[in-house]
């Protein structure tokens, strides 16, 4: 059972989606990564996430076609790249966006990352396509407190870079989050530093304890506080089954004590970490 989280505006969703980033790349891959995708859908992870970005549109066709029997049990994530997010082309990219994944609505459309348009032009095009219903909600990405602050209202989720090595945000931007009013439910994205802390001997010790693999544990403490979702990605259905057990984890007191001494928390606020 995936546990779940729930967002300002009342949608609960699980804190353990499906990331696919770099999927979809590969044609030879297409039909072990769909029914990847599908597996994890069965298992409870129904949030899905994709970008306009991520291969040129060939994650999203691949996205499209592994939920059109099952889209009204998916929570469908997608996002504007900031070099189309003006208000026009905001539109322009989302209509582009739905046409590729062969759907009516994308359930939480996010700005990328910030960029030469103005923010509030673009959320300005967010309201015009949730009142015309090609999304649901709107975020953002890759924003730092300064640029949330900034905004003229509250993002339903900001996706940012959060694992172990990467925990900047913990000290001021996830304390922004959810002070908020109303909060902001943070999305972390590369939960295993797209596999460069796979083999770190502190989180090894970790997983044998619990004779887990060192991806379930990230995965573990990355949702360890009950309101950050993960999104991490999987290429095959036994990938995807193994990223569901993590959420059956109970870390130890032990544990965060260990990684903690390996990748301790900031002290001091850190520039926001992107890849």
């Amino acid at each position: 059972m995936i546990p779940t989280t729930t967002l300002a505006d009342g949608t609960t969703l699980p804190l353990l989606g499906q990331g696919t980033w770099h999927i979809g790349d590969e044609p030879e891959r297409r039909k072990t990564e769909i029914a990847s995708l599908r597996e994890g859908i069965e298992l409870g992870m129904t949030l899905v996430d994709t970008a306009e970005m991520y291969g040129s549109g060939r994650s999203e066709s691949l996205v499209g076609e592994a939920i059109a029997s099952v889209r009204d049990e998916v929570f469908l994530v997608d996002k504007v790249l900031p070099t189309n997010a003006s208000e026009s082309g905001t539109i322009e990219a989302c209509e582009r966006s739905l046409a590729v994944l062969g759907t009516e609505r994308i359930d939480l459309y996010l700005l990328h990352w910030p960029g030469a348009h103005p923010v509030d032009d673009t959320i300005a095009a967010f309201d015009r396509l949730r009142d015309r219903g090609l999304i649901g909600a709107w975020g953002v990405s890759n924003f730092d407190p300064a640029e949330i602050g900034a905004l003229s209202s509250a993002p339903l989720v900001n996706q940012i870079l959060l694992n172990p090595s990467r925990r900047g945000p913990e000290f001021d931007l996830l304390p922004n989050h959810r002070s908020s009013r109303p909060h902001i439910t943070t999305m972390a994205y590369s939960p295993v530093e797209q596999g460069r802390l796979l083999d770190d001997p502190t989180l090894a010790e970790v997983a044998d304890r619990h004779e887990a693999t060192t991806a379930q544990i990230l995965l573990a403490w990355a949702i360890r506080s009950g309101d950050v979702i993960a999104i991490p990605k999987a290429s095959t259905p036994e990938h995807v089954r193994a990223n569901a057990e993590a959420a059956e984890l109970d870390l130890t007191s032990r544990d965060f004590a260990d990684i903690d001494s390996a990748f301790p928390a900031p002290t001091a606020p850190t520039p926001l970490e992107v890849i």
